[in-house]
């Protein structure tokens, strides 16, 4: 990671801890019992330390690293805070959580709050080179759309063909098929894995909000949640928050459009 990005977000990690301030939160409703019963404290084995999770770290046990939950509800309050305004302001999510412990869980909430999600493997390029995924998704549409004269004369051979490439685009763009822009943020489960997807999201300067582990270096990241990333009830505790606030944030909005809203900029075509 370039040297820039560590010295920023290492200035975020102290103002976030510097703050007290509950304008800077969201008033959430996991607590720390909640983050208790679902092992969101357990970390990884001390060897596996990454220096800059030290902070993070309450205590060892049994050579485990001991997360301070603390910390996970506080950095969870402002992460919710910062979604809350993007949403308020009609910008887009997107969800990331391509492992196995993820997958279910990422796509069943962004489905119910309306946002994007990868939970496939990452295509290089989602976001860098995303003019050409726009394209490659108008193809699926062309090929999803029933009476398409891209199917007339054609031999049973050449329909089998045009089906595989319907199902692999499928695939390879589920949760995404709809995403007209860049997102405002992506909400990641997992730093080393989805570590492709964040690089993407640095370069392009998109806020990253992630569920990191104690092995992780939280400095990849804008707003890192500190927690048990392999804990399938902790990844469904905290990304069920998330979409709480998300749901509940676009119901407010819809009872109050009438009112004026700033938006975020369309995308200009190019």
């Amino acid at each position: 990671m370039p040297e820039k990005w560590k010295e920023k977000n290492m200035v975020n990690l102290e103002q976030g801890r510097n703050s007290n301030s509950r304008k800077d939160n969201y008033m959430i409703t996991v607590t720390k019992d909640d983050l208790l019963k679902s092992g969101a404290h357990f970390g990884h084995v001390t060897s596996k330390t990454n220096p800059n999770f030290r902070d993070y770290v309450l205590s060892q046990k049994n050579g485990i690293d001991i997360i301070n939950l603390d910390d996970t509800i506080d950095n969870l309050s402002k992460a919710l805070l910062f979604v809350k305004n993007i949403v308020e302001r009609n910008g887009d999510v997107l969800f990331v959580g391509t492992k196995k412990h993820a997958k279910d869980i990422i796509q069943q909430e962004a489905d119910r709050c309306g946002m994007f999600y990868v939970v496939e493997r990452w295509l290089g390029g989602t976001l860098t080179n995303f003019s050409t995924v726009k394209k490659s998704i108008k193809r699926l549409q062309l090929l999803e759309k029933e009476g398409s004269a891209l199917y007339e004369d054609l031999t049973k051979k050449e329909l089998l063909k045009l089906n595989r490439e319907k199902i692999k685009l499928s695939d390879q763009h589920r949760g995404i098929k709809d995403m007209k822009k860049l997102p405002n943020v992506i909400i990641v489960v997992d730093g080393k894995t989805e570590s492709i997807a964040i690089e993407e999201a640095r370069k392009l300067e998109i806020p990253i909000i992630c569920i990191v582990d104690s092995n992780t270096d939280p400095a990849i990241c804008d707003y890192p949640i500190p927690a048990n990333d392999d804990s399938i009830r902790t990844i469904q505790l905290l990304i069920t928050e998330v979409v709480n606030m998300i749901v509940n944030t676009i119901d407010n909005k819809s009872k109050n459009d009438d009112s004026e809203k700033s938006e975020y900029p369309k995308e200009k075509k190019k």
